[in-house]
């Protein structure tokens, strides 16, 4: 039998507060919110309308109205920080008083407190023990390893990610299809699940995903109804923070937990919802009048942070969404600076031209703290860190480490370092068994021991101890193949370019496969930058030259005080603000990501463009919207077309720009070899041309069969002003200028 709550707080009267100190300055829409306590509620909170002052004031107003008492409230945030700040805040309205005995926190931390309570009904004891991402991947891998996967194939740390997707859905092994998954782990991994949740079971712990997960099977099993009777009685008011990033377990507990008197609040923006890569599901705020019977939507509106230029402009490209209950947000800042659209030649010239913009924003008196540059992609930031540093612009990486220092540029430095110069122990200690290769600790140290007897380099300690037996055959083997590789790069170096190179001592060492076969989120990222990297390297006439370059950049780091230009990507800057915010890579393929749009289809073009939405309202003053007539990526010039998104922006909204040497008429364009010409008329995001005249005069219509030099032959599927969509009969949909193709 579990403890049933008392209650020992005295509720606060309304006699006993001072409304008028805590409503004071709401606008109509904010008033709203709060004062509608009783039954569902969804507030749609557009971007910079004040929902934690809504939520805040909301919980201070249940409790100065005796609605509930503290601990009859449950509040939801996303992180332990929002929850800290929310707590201060109430404190200071409620007059100081301390925040004490509330369920307020986090999803996991909610569920954790949870289910310590009722631990035993899920076959734990109340002092189970959490495990963290590194004991998940230990545990799993011992049990790939007793089953016969071939761990080195299957990383553990890979399938540990789709148990924890699983796990946020809601899913518990019983409910694996095995047909969706057969090709993982040798078709075991649903097998692998279930031994895995009997292992966490045997030895009292569980993950972060039981938390939610658990409690779910609890509160739905009719068997413990009175748990989840209990939870009902106890919670007369819950209210959740950022709904559009609940997943679906998190969805579930709190349907759960509402059924009782259904007076539950989520605060959230179903246009901000741009987390659906780590399980965010944006159909969860969708529904929600579907969810809650007679539930209320309050729009939260009025704007207190940008400019109405910018949300016009932001406004203009969400609303070609269709997926979203919509709302229009509105500024009393009046309607300030254009947004600036800039098309450059190449990726180098916008580096150029948004550290020249930074400069004159800088002499103007402006803040670099208010500065931001926001990228849609980590690899991104190579070329505006390069920029910077000429330029003596101090800057920081928020969300990860700088270019240089991020864990896969700096093993593949070293491999270049060894090549460059043999005797560098510290570079070939960091790559020896990267990839796995079999070389453990104890090797190294016997190496090291006998380059300190000998005084020589550890490459040489290789070479010696490859001769005689100290060591066992098989690692002989493998020191000596590797050795050799080195040499043979190192022969290469002088007849081959020295980036073509690199990218293949990556391959030939695995190092590349090594992260393609890795099946985490951070995987495809850091293929990313490594090919990135490759493409930086063409830059400098030498391999030694490039990693003195490297050098000297690692060395100039900028100490913590003074003001630096934030560079982050824009799924990190959600909630941040800034009073100017450069948007550069607004191209096809890049913004919107044609990965995103390949694997998800139009709700993936709809997240990307949820994704433009957040990153211009990130703005308070100015954005600064760039694009690149050709982009080298991964090495390899690729002709750029301007992002659809651009064509949304509103024409009284901006202003256009171009680089020296650009035609520009209107402001839908498109590029061919000559600068950037004007459509003849703006395409609808939803209607399609039948025909289009290219510069050179010819006419294309759908279902002509044209070539394209790098994409091969192919059919036009339709046509969007001068962008054509070509089914290419080797290289599948792509969408290019018809500037780039010919009639075949």
């Amino acid at each position: 039998m579990h403890d049933v709550y008392e209650i020992h707080e005295e509720p606060a009267t309304a006699q006993e507060q001072n409304f008028s100190s805590y409503l004071d300055g709401l606008n109509e829409g904010q008033l709203e919110a709060v004062e509608t306590l009783d039954g569902p509620v969804l507030v749609l909170a557009g971007a910079g309308t004040g929902k934690t002052r809504v939520l805040t004031t909301r919980l201070a107003h249940l409790l100065n109205t005796a609605k509930a008492y503290p601990s009859q409230i449950l509040a939801v945030t996303f992180t332990n920080k929002a929850a800290s700040e929310m707590k201060e805040r109430i404190s200071h309205m409620m007059g100081g008083a301390p925040v004490e005995g509330w369920w307020l926190g986090t999803f996991h931390s909610l569920a954790a407190r949870m289910l310590r309570r009722h631990a035993d009904l899920v076959g734990l004891s109340s002092n189970f023990t959490i495990l963290d991402p590194d004991d998940q991947v230990r545990l799993l891998k011992q049990l790939m390893e007793a089953s016969g996967v071939d761990t080195k194939k299957w990383a553990p740390k890979a399938m540990i990610s789709f148990i924890d997707r699983w796990k946020d859905r809601g899913l518990i092994p019983s409910q694996i299809d095995p047909h969706e998954v057969s090709e993982l782990a040798e078709g075991k991994l649903p097998d692998l699940y279930k031994r895995y949740q009997e292992r966490l079971r045997a030895v009292n712990a569980c993950d972060f995903g039981d938390l939610l997960l658990h409690m779910i099977t609890i509160l739905k099993n009719p068997a413990h109804q009175n748990v989840l009777e209990e939870y009902h009685r106890r919670f007369r008011y819950i209210l959740v923070d950022e709904y559009q990033d609940t997943n679906v377990a998190q969805y579930l507990w709190l349907r759960l937990l509402a059924q009782g008197t259904g007076n539950i609040c989520c605060v959230g923006d179903d246009d901000q919802s741009i987390y659906g890569w780590r399980g965010a599901e944006v159909g969860n705020i969708l529904k929600f009048g579907e969810d809650f019977e007679g539930a209320k939507i309050v729009r939260l509106e009025q704007n207190y942070r940008s400019t109405n230029n910018i949300l016009k402009a932001a406004d203009s490209v969400i609303k070609n969404n269709t997926t979203r209950l919509g709302k229009t947000l509105w500024s009393e800042q009046g309607d300030g600076e254009q947004i600036r659209v800039c098309g450059l030649w190449d990726g180098e010239a916008e580096a150029r031209w948004v550290g020249e913009e930074i400069e004159d924003l800088q002499r103007g008196g402006a803040s670099l703290n208010q500065i931001a540059v926001l990228v849609r992609t980590g690899f991104q930031t190579r070329e505006f860190e390069e920029r910077f540093l000429k330029l003596g612009l101090s800057y920081k990486v928020i969300g990860g480490p700088r270019f240089y220092e991020r864990l896969e540029i700096r093993d593949a430095l070293a491999y270049m370092r060894v090549i460059v110069q043999k005797n560098d122990d510290l570079a070939l200690e960091r790559i020896i068994n990267t990839p796995k290769r079999g070389i453990g600790n104890t090797t190294v140290q016997t190496l090291y021991a006998h380059a300190r007897a000998k005084n020589i380099s550890l490459s040489e300690a290789v070479i010696d101890l490859t001769q005689t037996e100290e060591l066992r055959a098989k690692m002989r083997g493998t020191l000596m193949k590797l050795m050799d590789d080195f040499e043979r790069w190192r022969s290469m170096l002088e007849t081959m370019n020295h980036a073509e190179l690199a990218a293949q001592v990556l391959e030939d060492s695995g190092y590349m496969q090594m992260w393609k076969e890795d099946k985490t989120p951070e995987a495809p990222g850091r293929i990313e930058n490594l090919k990135e990297l490759i493409s930086g390297m063409q830059d400098y006439d030498s391999l030694p030259e490039f990693l003195e370059h490297v050098a000297l950049v690692l060395e100039n780091q900028d100490s913590s005080e003074g003001e630096f230009v934030t560079l982050m990507t824009l799924h990190g800057a959600k909630g941040l603000e800034f009073d100017y915010v450069f948007l550069p890579g607004w191209e096809e393929g890049l913004f919107p990501s044609q990965k995103s749009m390949d694997e998800n289809g139009t709700k993936g073009l709809e997240e990307e463009r949820r994704l433009a939405y957040v990153g211009i309202t990130r703005a308070r003053k100015k954005a600064f919207i760039s694009y690149a007539s050709s982009r080298r990526i991964y090495g390899n010039w690729v002709n750029a077309i301007p992002s659809r998104f651009v064509d949304e922006l509103p024409p009284e909204t901006i202003e256009t720009v171009s680089q020296s040497g650009m035609v520009q008429t209107g402001r839908s364009r498109h590029w061919d070899s000559s600068g950037f010409q004007a459509k003849s008329k703006p395409a609808a995001a939803s209607s399609w041309d039948k025909k289009v005249q290219s510069s050179d005069g010819t006419v294309f219509a759908r279902g002509d069969r044209v070539f394209h030099n790098k994409f091969g032959y192919g059919k036009i599927l339709n046509i969007d002003g001068h962008k054509l969509d070509i089914a290419f009969e080797k290289s599948g949909k792509k969408r290019v200028m018809d500037s780039f193709v010919e009639k075949a």
